[in-house]
């Protein structure tokens, strides 16, 4: 023990930084959880979506015909206030909100939350994020290809 005090005692400005930055995310991290904006991890997300989440895709149509997560709905965040009433019962489902970045997402989050949808995360990252993690995206043309083949 005299050992940690001597090295606080020597290096003062580490330890003052070591316990500025624990509280910063202490309170970052309370502060979050006040707010009611929850974010996902993209396994987090998975295990939302096998339990019959809905994956609400915020991207331009051209963003989500690149690649999206399969079985997402695309809605525009521009377009999410109007058709908020058209995507059927969301207040008893889990919704997972899908951005480029997660930044898009969190304003979707609160939106949601605000309608009463009780179970709507952000997905942390964006489709950023959860090509990072390298999970599995879904392009319009796979889609399509798949649609002709169940109709033959």
């Amino acid at each position: 023990m005299d050992r940690y005090l001597e090295f606080a005692g020597n290096h003062t400005l580490l330890v003052v930084a070591l316990v500025a930055s624990f509280f910063l995310l202490v309170f970052t991290e309370l502060r979050r959880k006040a707010s009611g904006i929850l974010t996902v991890s993209p396994a987090d997300a998975v295990a939302l979506i096998n339990k019959d989440a809905l994956v609400l895709d915020l991207r331009s149509v051209e963003a989500f015909g690149r690649g999206h997560i399969v079985n997402a709905r695309n809605v525009p965040f521009d377009e999410l206030d109007s058709r908020l009433g058209k995507l059927g019962d969301l207040a008893s489902r889990t919704v997972v909100a899908v951005c480029d970045t997660g930044m898009s997402s969190q304003k979707a989050v609160e939106r949601l939350r605000a309608a009463g949808v009780e179970h709507a995360y952000g997905l942390k990252g964006g489709m950023a994020g959860w090509s990072q993690d390298g999970m599995p995206v879904v392009t319009s043309k796979k889609t399509a290809t798949a649609r002709k083949g169940k109709n033959k």
